[in-house]
């Protein structure tokens, strides 16, 4: 049967109006046993694959992050509750308070210590407003560093989970140093002895995602975006219209494999047909294997091993084929 409380988006209309027709057949027909309805709901419901398998194959950069902004999407809460074990939150930066946008910790990820940071979106009306939509404050950025901090002082690995259109721009945050605290956790990133492995797992916004994903090995999922700006925010810069939001989203090279062209991004953690929200088992069961892959690679190595290896990951980046 299908979902009834599925969140369809506008280019998946044909897609939803297939399976409306499917639900309305099997509730006419339910428990009654006709042939001649269970053959056309099976029709039916092959046609609806066929397109939801052909719409997805052939996404553009804004589709994608239609996508990635899906409500229904999994977030940082799922990707831990289901990866990480004994989770212990640090809560406050020591400094003005706590930020619900960034949640941070230790806890045991496949049987390993880790210290594991990440954005929290929120799945309903109270919970996003709680978690501000994932639009952290500056004291969300200086638990970062903290977080961080001890991860070193124990050596501990750093896993993050990025999903923000960026940085809360509200007066108070900036008058509590917005910037400076980003780039203060950005430095944080660029200077840790011990591996950090970052995962996009929605959207990658500006600055706010990047204090969080300047690390030693980037994963993304197929169809998160990760990009300076938002297409919105472009367009509104570049020819004063927000409506070009499609247009900037296609210059400006957001999509998982653009990224890994440019060497911004290391690995691309295929979604499920039809994206990472119908199938959230299976995309946070790879998402894991991805981090634990990453995780191996540095398994070992020496604090100077492994920020001589950031170091030159950064410098490699946009010189492929130069």
């Amino acid at each position: 049967m299908s979902d009834p409380h599925r969140t369809y988006l506008d280019f998946e209309r044909p897609i939803a109006e297939l399976d409306n027709k499917i639900e309305e057949l099997e509730n006419l027909t339910n428990g009654d046993g006709s042939v001649d309805a269970a053959t056309e709901i099976a029709a039916l419901r092959a046609k609806s694959a066929k397109l939801l398998t052909d719409t997805y194959a052939n996404l553009g950069p804004w589709r994608k992050t239609q996508v990635a902004r899906h409500p229904d999407r999994p977030h940082f809460r799922d990707f831990r509750k289901a990866t990480i074990t004994d989770f212990a939150e640090l809560r406050g930066d020591r400094c003005f308070g706590d930020d619900r946008a960034i949640i941070g910790g230790t806890g045991f990820f496949r049987g390993r210590p880790v210290m594991i940071l990440g954005h929290e979106k929120g799945h309903d009306t109270k919970s996003r407003l709680y978690h501000n939509f994932g639009m952290a404050r500056p004291e969300g950025y200086r638990k970062a560093v903290r977080v961080m901090e001890l991860a070193d002082r124990f050596k501990l690995p750093v896993l993050t989970f990025i999903d923000t259109a960026g940085a809360y721009p509200g007066i108070g945050a900036e008058e509590r140093g917005q910037a400076e605290a980003i780039a203060r956790s950005t430095e944080r990133c660029l200077t840790l002895g011990v591996p950090l492995i970052a995962i996009i797992t929605g959207e990658g916004g500006s600055g706010g995602a990047v204090a969080l994903a300047a690390a030693s090995y980037v994963i993304m999922l197929e169809h998160s975006v990760y990009s300076v700006i938002s297409p919105e925010g472009c367009a509104s810069i570049l020819w004063s219209d927000s409506a070009k939001a499609q247009d900037a989203a296609t210059a400006m090279k957001i999509t998982a494999t653009d990224l890994k062209a440019l060497g911004i991004i290391d690995e691309i953690v295929p979604e499920p047909v039809g994206g990472a929200h119908r199938d959230p088992v299976q995309i946070i069961q790879k998402a894991g294997d991805a981090i634990e892959r990453a995780i191996d690679t540095f398994s070992g190595l020496a604090a100077e091993e492994v920020l001589a290896r950031r170091k030159a990951r950064f410098y490699a980046i946009g010189r492929q084929g130069i």
